[in-house]
C-alpha cells in the first residue's frame, strides 16, 4: 500500500522549541506539511521556524486562551488545521520531604490543564470539519509509577485517560487519537538536573527525539480505517 500523502496538510505543535517537538516538526516538514509552532522560549522557537519556514506563536501554553489563539492562527494563515501534537510539558520530581509543591502545581497546570484545553479545543474543531488527528505526548510513566515521580506520573496517567475516552467517543469518525509513550529520551525535559537520568539508570543509548518523530510519522501515514491508540517506544536498556 502506498504511503499516505501528507503534503499540504497543516500541523500545530506545542513544546516546539526543542526535543520531541523540534524533531516532529522537522519530520513533518520533510513530508511537505505546513507548521504552526508554539513554545515559551521565543529565541529558540524563531530559530526552528526559520529553518522550517514555519509560523510561530511564542507564549505559555498554560494561558487559558492559547489553544484558541493557535487554532485561529492556523485557520487565518493556512485555512485549515489537520494535525495537532500536544507536546508541551515539564517534570517535577522529588521525595516526600523535598519535593516543591508549588512547582508540582505548575506542572499540573501545564501537563494536565493546558493539555486538556488543547485536546478539547482542537477535537471540537476536527469534529466540525469532519477529520483530524490528535497526538498527545504521554510517557512510559503514564503507564507505570516509580518512587519520587508520582506527581509526574499522575499528570501522564491523566493524559492517557483523556486520550482513551476521546478515542472511544470518536470511534466511527475520521478523527485519530494517538498517545505517545516514550521511555528515557535525550530531550530538554531534564535540563535543570545536574545529571541526566541516563547516567543514574546506566542507559548508554537513550532515545533520541528523532526516534519518537518516526513514530509520529508512522501513526499519521496509516490508512484512515486504522487506529493507533498508543505507541510505547523504549531504549533497549530501559528496565521499567
Amino acid at each position: 500500500m502506498p504511503d499516505i500523502d501528507l503534503s499540504g496538510k497543516v500541523a500545530v505543535i506545542t513544546g516546539a522549541s526543542s526535543g520531541i517537538g523540534v524533531a516532529v516538526a522537522r519530520e513533518l516538514h520533510s513530508l511537505g506539511m505546513h507548521l504552526l509552532l508554539n513554545a515559551r522560549r521565543e529565541k529558540l522557537l524563531k530559530k526552528v521556524a526559520d529553518q522550517l519556514n514555519a509560523e510561530i506563536i511564542a507564549g505559555d501554553i498554560s494561558s487559558p486562551n492559547m489553544p484558541e489563539k493557535l487554532l485561529k492562527m492556523a485557520l487565518d494563515v493556512y485555512g485549515k488545521c489537520d494535525v495537532v501534537l500536544n507536546n508541551a510539558g515539564i517534570i517535577e520530581t522529588g521525595d516526600i520531604k523535598t519535593i516543591d509543591i508549588d512547582k508540582v502545581c505548575e506542572m499540573i497546570r501545564i501537563n494536565v490543564e493546558a493539555a486538556f484545553r488543547v485536546d478539547y479545543t482542537f477535537v471540537r474543531h476536527f469534529l466540525g470539519q469532519g477529520h483530524g488527528y490528535l497526538i498527545n505526548t504521554s510517557s512510559v510513566l503514564g503507564t507505570k509509577v516509580r518512587m519520587s515521580a508520582g506527581a509526574y506520573c499522575g499528570t501522564k496517567y491523566a493524559i492517557e485517560a483523556l486520550s482513551e475516552a476521546l478515542r472511544m467517543e470518536l470511534a466511527g469518525t475520521a478523527i485519530g487519537i494517538t498517545c505517545l509513550e516514550p521511555g528515557l529520551a535525550m530531550t530538554d525535559l531534564h535540563r535543570d538536573l545536574a545529571e541526566h537520568p541516563s547516567k543514574q539508570m546506566h542507559i548508554k543509548h537513550p532515545l533520541q527525539p528523532e526516534d519518537i518523530a518516526r513514530c509520529v510519522r508512522f501513526a499519521l501515514t496509516q490508512p484512515e480505517y486504522v487506529r493507533i491508540p498508543k505507541i510505547m517506544v523504549l531504549p533497549g536498556e530501559h528496565q521499567i
